[in-house]
């Protein structure tokens, strides 16, 4: 059995308007591993959406080929949704049926016997706090409950694949983390999870493997460590005082920072330049005041997909 559970080749989808064509994902190809969560990440309008319908049935592609388990997504569409389940971020609940009725249905779908489901579903409710909402209809719910009863849909079934387009919509950060847990718990069973966040610290938590498009193409690829190397010399500053120097804001714009951020007397700094020039920024900083505490680390995600974005955009 091969150990790969996603293949995609070169996968275009355009979409015809006014007599011209716009390509919202233009010659993509990955492979995802069985048991990894993998993000898929880009700013709006990148194409992940459009890439996640095209894996899940929903949308046709262009051209390229894409398969799932070994299912080719338009040949063998049918195999294909056996095999996944998807929270795709525009898709509500069933609105007239009640919370329970909307995780029971959804289990019947995927061939769960009655005898099981009853057991599941009260058990699920409890996990993403819905049992005090039990008997409502979708449509009486506010839009982050909404989601909630989406998203618990991924733990009535046992699909190898589940898809997830921005899941966290509306949690609290308590619900959040919990059903972050159970995310990493499914992938440790061997389910193959994909998703797209905006929020790019879930991803950075969550992913074993990600691919940044932007424009519909591969910007960056692979683990978090691969694509520190892809965008070097970014750096996060942390320097803590007694009181902040005076002319600091003039000296830290000379650098160009990539960002800026003072709470009370500690300065935060991104900056993507020379491991020396570094240093003498941190050297000016300190002969201007009391240092405290310093930190250099490497970039976070989020410093790294707006670097690699960037380059997208200037290329």
């Amino acid at each position: 059995m091969s150990d790969v559970a996603i293949r995609v080749d070169q996968l275009v989808k355009t979409y015809r308007s006014s007599g011209s064509g716009v390509r919202a994902v233009d010659g993509v190809s990955f492979e995802v591993k069985r048991g990894a969560i993998f993000g898929l990440l880009g700013p709006n309008g990148a194409g992940k959406s459009t890439t996640l319908k095209i894996l899940t049935t929903l949308v046709r592609p262009t051209s390229g080929h894409a398969s799932v388990l070994g299912h080719d997504v338009v040949a063998h569409a049918l195999e294909v949704r056996k095999r996944i389940v998807v929270v795709i971020q525009e898709h509500a609940a069933e609105l007239f049926l009640s919370v329970r009725d909307n995780l029971i249905t959804f289990a019947r779908f995927h061939g769960m016997r009655d005898a099981t489901i009853q057991d599941r579903a009260d058990s699920v409710m409890e996990q993403f706090g819905l049992t005090a909402e039990a008997a409502k209809k979708a449509q009486d719910l506010s839009g982050g409950f909404r989601r909630r009863v989406q998203v618990a849909k991924v733990f009535m079934v046992d699909t190898p694949v589940v898809f997830l387009d921005e899941f966290s919509t509306g949690m609290d950060p308590i619900l959040k983390r919990s059903v972050m847990d159970l995310l990493r718990k499914e992938a440790a069973r061997g389910r193959t999870i994909v998703l797209t966040t905006q929020i790019l610290s879930e991803a950075e938590e969550l992913c074993d493997d990600i691919l940044i498009i932007d424009k519909g193409r591969q910007v960056a690829r692979g683990d978090l460590n691969a694509l520190k190397l892809a965008s070097d010399r970014v750096y996060e500053i942390t320097l803590a005082f007694d009181r902040l120097p005076v002319g600091y804001e003039t000296l830290v714009d000379s650098f160009q920072p990539l960002r800026v951020h003072v709470n009370s007397h500690t300065l935060h700094i991104t900056i993507k330049d020379e491991e020396a020039r570094i240093l003498s920024l941190v050297t000016a900083l300190a002969a201007r005041g009391h240092l405290l505490r310093i930190e250099i680390n490497g970039a976070s995600l989020e410093d790294i997909f707006i670097d690699l974005t960037a380059k997208g955009a200037t290329a």
